[in-house]
């Protein structure tokens, strides 16, 4: 009997636990599954972020390199730019420079011919007067025999040139 007894007292308490406990141990059971499952979601959904994150910070790094050598372009171009000004307004400026030396060469070179003209005639002068014998003071007599001394000795010199 004492069997029969605990057959019956285990089948109650099955019963009971089938009745009454099954179904709290099930409801927590799903509410943890509902709860991994949840946790699963927001885990995939965090890696979707973080890819999503990662391919737009990616995009931003190729933006910013772009625009980098687009810079470094644009600061190439503009040195060159002022490279060629600069060499530009130095040659400019040499050729100006080298035009101021030709005009002061040639003023140089004309007062010198007029003072070599003037000493010859001077020379010149007082040389023929000594050989003549008479004075050639007269202004008008000596510009006359200066010029006509120069061009005689123009003349040889350019015969001795050709």
């Amino acid at each position: 009997m004492r069997f029969l007894f605990d057959v019956i007292s285990l089948a109650i308490i099955l019963w009971v636990l089938w009745k009454y406990v099954r179904p709290f141990i099930s409801k927590i059971a799903a509410d943890q599954q509902e709860k991994i499952r949840v946790q699963f979601e927001e885990a995939a959904q965090a890696k979707a972020d973080a890819e999503s994150a990662a391919s737009e910070a990616e995009a931003q790094m190729a933006d910013v390199q772009a625009e980098a050598a687009r810079v470094r372009e644009e600061a190439q171009e503009q040195g060159e730019q002022i490279i060629a000004q600069h060499r530009e307004q130095a040659a400019t400026e040499a050729e100006r420079i080298t035009a101021n030396a030709h005009a002061q060469i040639e003023v140089d070179r004309a007062q010198a011919l007029a003072q070599l003209r003037r000493e010859v005639g001077a020379l010149t002068i007082t040389s023929a007067g000594r050989l003549v014998g008479e004075s050639l003071d007269d202004e008008e007599r000596q510009k006359r025999s200066v010029e006509r001394f120069i061009a005689e000795l123009e003349n040889e010199h350019g015969k001795a040139k050709n």
